[in-house]
């Protein structure tokens, strides 16, 4: 067994494991690189005026690779409360961890917004020095043009449920997973999907922690109406009740329509805990 996985003890080898603190801070790294990338690219895009649509689109998927290369061989890389709900109903989770990883994933999402905050603070007060929602959406998602807030919230169960399916469907070790650990490339490849098929309703957040940690950041620095909708509602729990939900639907359906179908494979290893992606020297 490798170094980063084993301790020498005389001559036993003992595993290394990695303790709740190591877990927390590895969601709250990979959550960190996330919105670095993510939510860098919309500063650039929006108040740098440099790159388009699709250089958003991209750059999320990539935030979400790395995060994942960040703290996959640790905790699986949640990096999404959704996702860690989900993987405590239906993949085994332990429960007790859910609360101190969605608050991990918070603090990651916030900080890292902050670092963008203030990074592109020039910037931000260069287009908008009233800091009104021309640039708020930067941090945080809106609903678009004539999109109600009903719609919005259709919208994230939709793009959640997608997400998390797939999430399960790429990470089955029964089904046909990706090899030489390439499952954070493809996840990547799904958030990008999501965002030019899905992108327009409500922004795809997808994810409570993306979007209510750079909220609350953007809040603390300025900005007075973070927490509402251009017309005045209050919008910032769309974007967490409604992944929930969709990732609890999406879940769901894959264990349903796929997974219970599945055949069983005796070369499948038992002992992989809930929620990792495998790898090859497990």
């Amino acid at each position: 067994m490798s170094e980063r996985s084993s301790t020498q003890t005389g001559a036993r080898t003992v595993p290394r494991r990695p303790t709740l603190l190591g877990e927390l801070l590895a969601e709250f790294a990979g959550t960190a690189i996330l919105i670095l990338f993510g939510v860098g690219v919309v500063a650039q895009v929006v108040a740098g005026q440099n790159g388009d649509a699709d250089s958003i689109h991209w750059t999320w998927g990539f935030g979400v690779m790395f995060g994942i290369y960040v703290a996959g061989r640790t905790t699986g890389a949640h990096l999404n409360p959704a996702v860690t709900v989900a993987m405590a109903v239906y993949k085994g989770f332990a429960w007790a961890k859910v609360v101190p990883y969605v608050v991990a994933q918070f603090l990651g999402a916030f900080v890292a917004a902050l670092v963008v905050r203030w990074t592109y603070d020039d910037a931000i007060a260069t287009v908008d020095p009233g800091h009104t929602f021309t640039t708020q959406g930067i941090f945080s998602t809106l609903p678009g043009t004539g999109v109600s807030i009903g719609t919005a919230f259709l919208d994230q169960i939709v793009g959640t449920a997608i997400l998390v399916f797939l999430i399960f469907a790429i990470t089955e070790l029964r089904a046909t997973p990706p090899g030489a650990n390439l499952a954070p490339v493809i996840i990547g490849l799904v958030v990008v999907g999501i965002g030019m098929a899905w992108g327009s309703n409500a922004g795809y957040a997808i994810n409570p922690a993306r979007d209510f940690g750079p909220r609350v950041a953007e809040y603390v620095t300025g900005y007075a109406t973070a927490m509402r909708e251009p017309g005045g509602q209050f919008y910032f729990w769309v974007p967490i009740v409604g992944p929930v939900i969709g990732a609890l639907i999406g879940g769901g359906l894959y264990r349903v329509v796929v997974e219970r179908h599945l055949p069983d494979e005796d070369d499948v290893a038992e002992d992989q805990p809930a929620g990792r992606i495998p790898s090859e020297d497990d």
